[in-house]
């Protein structure tokens, strides 16, 4: 028979690990398809903080893929590969803060050291976005927006990393943790 297919014990322990994560109350995770192509085995989650009734978050929202490739492809530096998104609506004000992409890579960094999740040949990108609304949706005002894209290939695929990922996803949402039951104020909120 042959194991062309099948996924390696050691790829599903890891999403056995992965899948038994515990998160915060204010965090729905749920596990999605994963992308195709970017290695022989992968598994993918998607985050929203604080979703309405019909999944959708005006807070924040975010992905994770673990990757494994056993041939260990050079830039991962090993046979694993984790690939995160992490995005949320700010204030315009904040948008414009020339620290905040800074900011929202230590917040990524620092969920990693604090949880012990150990890492080599990490790379990302934070983007701000500024928007300004015309015609029928000027009545929308300013807005502002912060992604953070990030990979990084971790020394064992703890669920550790997953946990500092959903922090990450929750402080963009501007939910530091221990504020599981404190209001967050969207922009334009009066």
């Amino acid at each position: 028979m042959s194991d062309k297919g099948r996924s390696p014990a050691v790829f599903d322990a890891a999403a056995a690990g992965l899948r038994e994560a515990r998160f915060r109350d204010d965090l729905t995770v749920t596990e999605i398809p994963a992308p195709g192509g970017l290695a022989p085995h992968a598994i993918a989650f998607s985050a929203d903080v604080r979703p309405d009734a019909h999944g959708e978050s005006a807070h924040g929202t975010g992905r994770f893929v673990l990757l494994h490739d056993a041939d260990e492809p050079d830039a991962w530096q090993g046979a694993w590969r984790i690939v995160s998104f992490a995005g949320a609506p700010l204030e315009p004000e904040i948008g414009t803060d020339p620290l905040l992409a800074d900011v929202a890579w230590s917040w990524l960094t620092d969920a990693l050291a604090d949880r012990g999740a150990e890492y080599r040949a990490a790379s990302g990108t934070a983007t701000k976005m500024l928007s300004r609304g015309f015609g029928s949706l000027a009545p929308q005002g300013d807005g502002a927006q912060i992604e953070l894209r990030a990979s990084w290939s971790p020394a064992a695929p703890t669920p550790s990393h997953i946990e500092a990922w959903a922090e990450l996803v929750c402080m963009l949402a501007g939910l530091p943790p221990g504020s599981e039951d404190i209001a967050v104020l969207r922009p334009g909120a009066r």
